[in-house]
């Protein structure tokens, strides 16, 4: 078991050592890694920052599998933080609690119990808690060419991550006990007391000052994977490497194909005919694109006063990976506001270090002055292609990237 170190990036964020490389040997290549990652944020020109991610490698147990996800906050961060302290474990629950559900199945699964368990946490808190977050989601997993993972039949399950609940169903039904709790005293100490007995989770490890907790992946990357080694997939079967994403709300994922984007996601908005219709449908109505004339978006995870109308359900797509697959973004819209997919996708193309990608599409972002948080991932699966050398984009100095960065306003 490895654990990666934090350090500071060149540009201010604090993350774990980056860019992280899926090392060699792999089943498909010999000399080249099964993926490339790297991460960056800003607070932007908000006051505060409300974004949170988190990235597992060897996931499940396997080496070369990988979970990466952003949870764009609303009206506060503690639904945000919460998911990204537990999302993949729960995603890692679902699928070992559910072999014989197919991965977007297991998905949505985890999507509604996140939800619920979220739900129950703002009922609890005495309106305390109202957040909300999109969320965006990649599982990159490796599997045969029937969807199975028949070699790691003998891979010892890991520990269930959460206890003692067996089933995440169990999960909101536990809030009463920790109800009282909020109820007795409405201390801050108390109500993160009673967040955490929600999570089942244990408190998080202390970090450096300069740290932003709550965009603070785990220290122990492959938390929830078996224990001992990562298991290898065997060399000489017929494997192939499955994407699956799923996203709710308007955080978005985007896979550059030959150098062509193609979107993954869905983007959740009140702006949607399609969204718009569903949400009227329900008694609900949409007002400037907003959902009641509040939420821009239609699907999160959270905001348990508007659920009847802001659902949790995800899109999600499943997508095997090609030798023309070049790289993956995941992004919150404090990118996409400004950049399209494609101008994305053409801005780091040429770009082989996955973290200098994250950085440049930030910068970026910052130039066409962006209005919100800004996270970014990059997770690259071959080598910049030769027929994409040669071209370069002008970049902005990283000494005023850093200014842009803690501009309060």
């Amino acid at each position: 078991m490895v654990s990666v170190q934090k350090e500071t990036s060149s540009i201010g964020s604090t993350k774990a050592a980056l860019p992280y490389v899926a090392t060699t040997p792999n089943c498909w290549s010999s000399d080249t890694p099964t993926y490339r990652f790297g991460v960056t944020e800003a607070k932007g020109p908000r006051r505060t920052m409300e974004d949170a991610h988190s990235y597992t490698v060897d996931y499940a147990g396997i080496h070369g599998q990988g979970f990466f996800a952003i949870f764009d906050g609303h009206a506060g961060k503690e639904a945000a933080d919460w998911c990204g302290e537990n999302f993949h474990k729960r995603l890692l629950q679902a699928i070992h609690e559910n072999p014989e559900m197919s991965i977007p199945d297991v998905y949505n699964t985890t999507f509604h119990a996140v939800d619920r368990v979220l739900s129950k946490i703002s009922e609890d808190s005495d309106g305390k808690m109202h957040s909300g977050c999109t969320a965006v989601t990649a599982f990159l997993r490796i599997e045969d060419t029937e969807g199975q993972q028949s070699f790691a039949d003998a891979l010892s399950l890991p520990s269930p991550p959460l206890s003692p609940a067996s089933s995440m169903d169990q999960d909101a039904d536990k809030g009463q006990d920790d109800a009282d709790d909020v109820k007795k005293s409405p201390s801050p100490s108390k109500f993160k007391r009673a967040i955490q007995k929600l999570s089942h989770s244990s408190p998080a490890t202390p970090i450096s000052p300069e740290a932003t907790p709550r965009s603070q992946s785990p220290n122990n990357t492959r938390e929830g994977a078996a224990s001992g080694a990562p298991q290898r997939p065997p060399p000489g079967q017929s494997l192939r490497r499955v994407l699956y994403v799923a996203n709710a709300g308007d955080a978005r994922g985007v896979l550059c194909r030959g150098g062509k984007a193609l979107r993954l996601t869905y983007d959740h908005k009140g702006t949607d005919k399609q969204e718009a219709k569903r949400i009227m449908d329900s008694g609900g109505f949409v007002m400037s694109g907003r959902v009641n004339g509040v939420l821009a978006v239609t699907r999160s995870l959270g905001d348990s006063s508007m659920k009847d109308f802001v659902v949790g359900a995800p899109y999600t797509t499943e997508t095997e990976l090609t030798e023309d697959d070049e790289f993956l973004i995941l992004a919150c819209d404090g990118v996409w506001d400004v950049l399209d997919d494609q101008a994305a996708a053409n801005l780091i193309r040429t770009e082989q270090n996955p973290q200098a990608a994250t950085e440049t599409l930030l910068r970026e972002a910052l130039r066409l002055y962006t209005n919100d948080n800004i996270t970014v991932m990059v997770i690259r699966f071959k080598d910049v292609p030769a027929d994409a050398k040669g071209s370069s984009v002008p970049l902005t100095p990283t000494s005023e990237i850093g200014d842009a960065m803690n501009v309060d306003k």
